[in-house]
């Protein structure tokens, strides 16, 4: 699905868990999410904290989407 909506012009932010897996499909801009179970969050964290998660993957993935890219690229946390 990736793929078919970027072959139209619209920019798409695969947030994922497994990134050798969003690599396959041919996912462009890649978000690394926390884990299999929650990606977006972590319910030991409490509701608070899983926000606070959540808050910071849209907005790198909304970061993301602004910025062009020629090829696969992974938005860690770290370098972005």
């Amino acid at each position: 699905m990736v793929k078919g909506i970027e072959k139209y012009g619209i920019p798409v932010v695969h947030m994922c868990t497994v990134v050798p897996i969003s690599r396959t499909i041919g996912a462009n801009r890649i978000i690394p999410a926390v884990g299999i179970p929650y990606p977006l969050g972590d319910p030991t964290q409490g509701e608070a904290e899983s926000y606070k998660i959540r808050e910071r993957l849209v907005e790198r993935a909304l970061k993301a989407l602004q910025l062009p890219v020629d090829e696969q690229t992974v938005f860690e946390k770290d370098n972005f």
